[in-house]
């Protein structure tokens, strides 16, 4: 039995890639279910956030495996944007996602509960046994040794509280600025935090469930506004911060254009963090229209990676020491499963 991890990422492909492999989150399990009835695959999770799509499988033929895998992504049309690791590789670049070096914004903490969140899924769906069950619990181990025995977390550590900084170089002061989220998960409900201790003036919620939206908005001290009627709001806010799990856009260029002149053309501000991107690409052809995507973002994250240099040296050498365990372990399980061949 062995390990097989074959994704991109915010690194390897650009947006409008990384949209055509999102997996909504309520069909995790159910995708990772049906990876294990291809040949040669035994075991499998999928992982899909707005920065990367990730399969982790335990095959017991590899060549098998990979061929039936690539086959199901369609890897030959993207091949160029995609990367793939094996046994002690692939539980090592696991490590790395699950303890925020392998993000966008390092260290980010985001990233632990959405790999928890997949794996639990694919767990649920019977997609996983012995070998990723261990290696993906060891992994979690790993993540919170990272995160307590390192200061990689020490900066800024969500796409959202890089988005606010952006947003303060335009407005000098988001205390006066009113903003609306639209939906209601767990990005947004980060990045709303963020707004809330920065002293936003006023928050609005907005999501497909209403219910959800006022829960959020409760949390927060918020209005709830229900989905029908965000875009009235529109003459109002400041800033859009948009994260749903939308396939198509939710805010378009006609929607924004209706209210310019109620607005008196005052800058808006907007930052889609979605994947699929929830945000027309054209507003932000609007002249007092700041868009920002996931992958504009990035520059201003890689700004914050070279003061951390030391703490990533200090966070690979608890990975590597790890991953050794790890992959004895898995060595262990199949020595008892399969014997010495």
């Amino acid at each position: 039995m062995d390990l097989i991890c074959i994704g991109l990422n915010h690194e390897t492909a650009p947006v409008e890639v990384r949209e055509k492999f999102a997996v909504p989150m309520e069909q995790l399990g159910v995708k990772s279910h049906e990876l294990t009835e291809l040949a040669g695959i035994s075991e499998a999770v999928v992982i899909s956030t707005c920065n990367r799509m990730e399969v982790y499988v335990a095959s017991e033929s590899v060549e098998e495996a990979e061929v039936s895998l690539k086959d199901k992504l369609d890897y030959a049309a993207d091949n160029e944007h995609f990367y793939e690791f094996k046994s002690k590789d692939a539980m090592q670049h696991l490590c790395k996602v699950v303890s925020g070096l392998d993000s966008m914004v390092l260290g980010e903490t985001e990233i632990f509960g959405q790999v928890k969140k997949a794996y639990q899924f694919a767990h649920g769906a019977a997609a996983t046994g012995g070998i990723l069950n261990k290696i993906f619990q060891k992994s979690f181990g790993v993540g919170k040794k990272v995160r307590t025995q390192t200061m990689i977390q020490n900066g800024q550590t969500s796409v959202g509280s890089v988005a606010l900084d952006l947003a303060e170089k335009i407005f000098s002061d988001l205390k006066h600025s009113k903003v609306m989220v639209i939906g209601a998960g767990e990005m947004s409900r980060i990045t709303v935090q963020s707004m809330v201790l920065r002293g936003v003036k006023k928050v609005y919620v907005t999501n497909r469930s209403f219910d959800k939206a006022q829960a959020l908005a409760d949390e927060v001290g918020g209005e709830a506004v229900r989905f029908d009627d965000w875009n009235k709001v529109l003459t109002e806010v400041d800033v859009v911060i948009s994260s749903t799990g939308a396939s198509e856009p939710v805010v378009t260029r006609a929607q924004i254009e209706a209210v310019r002149s109620k607005r008196k053309y005052r800058p808006l501000f907007i930052i889609d963090i979605a994947v699929p991107r929830d945000i027309d690409h054209e507003v932000g052809e609007i002249e007092e229209v700041y868009l920002y995507d996931l992958d504009t973002l990035q520059q201003q994250v890689e700004q914050g990676k070279a003061k951390r240099e030391e703490q990533i040296a200090a966070c690979e050498k608890i990975i590597s020491k790890e991953v050794d365990g790890m992959a004895q372990t898995a060595t262990n399980i199949k020595r008892k499963k399969y014997g010495n061949s």
